[in-house]
């Protein structure tokens, strides 16, 4: 018996996700074209933004529970608080690195090239742009620790139920012996989640098609004309700092082969170009940083969730190559003070920012406000914004995969058997298989005695 939808025989599921992403990408332009009130309010904006929604959603439903169940298991699996620490230190050290650097490349490359010179502001409707107040670095570390850890979990918080996770998981280590039914239970059910896990993803390539053809409806392509050199640009950037920056890290810092690790991760990495969202994507990430690269549970379970929630790379990146554009248009000169300032801010707002789709743009209002310069130009780019954020979010979970992968080799934490195996961690519609003898067996347990 398979549950796999539409049958589909051995097809990996990254090669069905991708047929998914295409024909929803043909139709949706189709459908852009045609511009039926029907299709756009019913079709578009009914039934697949119905089915787009319930698919995030599915797997935003998994995020809390699979990181506090991995991450206590990754704790205890540690069985050391102060390796545990060095593993916290690293990852910082290096999301805050990856994090500098993008956004250092993206002004660099937009001070090279130039866009918004010569812009021409006629027509363009700027209002109803609001800022927001950036957060003091007191105020970020300060809401780390959760007055409700309930609250957190039910808000998703991720920062915060990572810091309690973790706390409770070093009490557990600090109880001993007692503390082994727990753990089991931990295990049990961090192995139930990763199941879920697999049971939502098949269902991918019908999610990621709707979401696709809803923002390929929606959207079009015509948008791209007025901030084409902006576009350019920013694709340019995040695909310098994707394949080569984050490569050259990889490789200094591990010694391991890009182009495995690349291989490695392209079904996480469409998954985050189809939800827009690193937060919703943790589960897909964590699964293939464990099962397809290697990285051990102990490692991956604290640096996935952490780096979701505060290593923003592709969004730093957006938010330079913008800050250059919109100084451009408006004529103003910021100058070196100007650009640490960009940076430095960008690195802090990517701390203080949640992992969900659209932030960039409440970043991107800081960053702006800090160097003076109008917030309103945010309007010349909201048009492209919802596809430049899936391009980006896509970066930024191969920044999170990056440092977990060469935090685990620095603690000799991956299984280089499975990085090495070109078919390791592939899933197929076998995994959905339903054992009867297992089933018979389960109810025998069920049975009232």
């Amino acid at each position: 018996m398979t549950a796999t939808p539409g049958g589909g025989g051995k097809m990996s599921l990254t090669v069905k996700v991708l047929i998914g992403m295409a024909a929803g990408l043909v139709l949706g332009v189709i459908f852009n074209v045609i511009d039926s009130e029907f299709i756009n309010t019913h079709i578009a904006g009914g039934l697949f933004a119905m089915i787009g929604k319930m698919f995030v959603n599915a797997l935003k439903m998994l995020v809390v529970p699979l990181v506090f169940f991995s991450l206590i298991c990754g704790v205890t699996g540690i069985g050391d608080i102060r390796v545990l620490g060095r593993v916290g230190g690293k990852s910082l050290v290096f999301y805050i690195l990856t994090t500098g650097l993008a956004i250092s490349i993206a002004i660099i490359l937009a001070l090279i090239v130039g866009p918004g010179n010569g812009f021409n502001m006629e027509g363009i409707d700027t209002s109803g742009v609001t800022g927001k107040e950036a957060p003091t670095v007191w105020n970020v570390f300060a809401a780390i620790v959760p007055t409700n850890p309930i609250a957190a979990f039910a808000n998703g918080d991720m920062l915060q139920v990572i810091f309690y996770t973790v706390v409770l998981g070093v009490a557990v280590l600090m109880l001993g012996g007692k503390s082994k039914g727990f753990i089991e239970g931990c295990e049990y059910m961090n192995e139930v989640m990763m199941k879920v896990v697999t049971i939502v993803m098949a269902f991918a390539p019908i999610g990621v098609f709707c979401l696709i053809a809803k923002t390929f409806t929606e959207q079009g392509i015509e948008l791209f004309g007025p901030v084409l050199a902006y576009v350019i640009t920013l694709v340019a950037a995040l695909f310098l700092h994707l394949f080569v920056t984050l490569m050259i890290l990889l490789k200094i810092f591990s010694g391991l082969n890009p182009f495995i690790f690349m291989r490695k991760m392209r079904p996480a990495q469409i998954f985050a170009f189809s939800t827009a969202s690193s937060n919703a994507t943790i589960p897909v990430t964590l699964r293939s940083v464990t099962e397809r690269v290697g990285v051990d549970n102990s490692v991956a379970s604290f640096t996935v969730p952490f780096g979701a929630t505060i290593n923003m790379d592709g969004t730093a990146i957006m938010q330079g190559v913008a800050t250059v554009f919109l100084a451009n248009v408006y004529g103003v000169e910021l100058g070196l003070g100007g650009y640490i300032t960009v940076i430095g801010m960008a690195v802090l707002a990517s701390i203080g920012t949640a992992g969900v789709p659209g932030v960039g743009l409440v970043m991107l209002t800081m960053v702006l406000t800090q160097v003076g310069l109008p917030i309103e130009g945010i309007a010349l780019i909201l048009g492209v914004d919802r596809l430049m954020d899936m391009i980006r979010t896509a970066v930024n979970i191969t920044g999170d995969a990056v440092v977990s992968t060469i935090v685990a080799k620095g603690e000799d934490k991956i299984d280089m058997a499975v990085f090495n195996d070109p078919d390791a961690g592939m899933m197929t519609s076998d995994e959905l298989d339903i054992d009867e003898e297992a089933e018979r067996e389960l109810a025998q347990y069920a049975k009232p005695h």
